[in-house]
């Protein structure tokens, strides 16, 4: 005889959860080449930039955020490559 196949639909406990806001969409951030403590948040630390899934930054920040990283890296500002 065959099993009935449970229901892997939503539960409750995640119908209340709350996605994490941009932090730069609040006003208290900003993306600036010039800050790399700011940066530095959004960097893995093999020095790779986040994924926006990851960091919870919106699209459109996500990719004023990497330019912004790509600059601050040209002007040695920040490393390439973490050691």
């Amino acid at each position: 005889m065959r099993e009935e196949k449970k229901d892997k639909g939503w539960k409750k406990s995640n119908l209340n959860y709350k996605r994490k806001k941009c932090p730069f969409e609040s006003g208290v951030m900003k993306i600036d080449y010039k800050d790399p403590r700011t940066l530095q948040k959004f960097i893995s630390e093999r020095g790779k930039i986040m994924p926006c899934r990851i960091s919870m930054v919106s699209s459109r920040k996500q990719r004023a955020l990497a330019l912004a990283v790509k600059r601050a890296r040209y002007l040695a500002l920040l490393p390439y490559v973490s050691d």
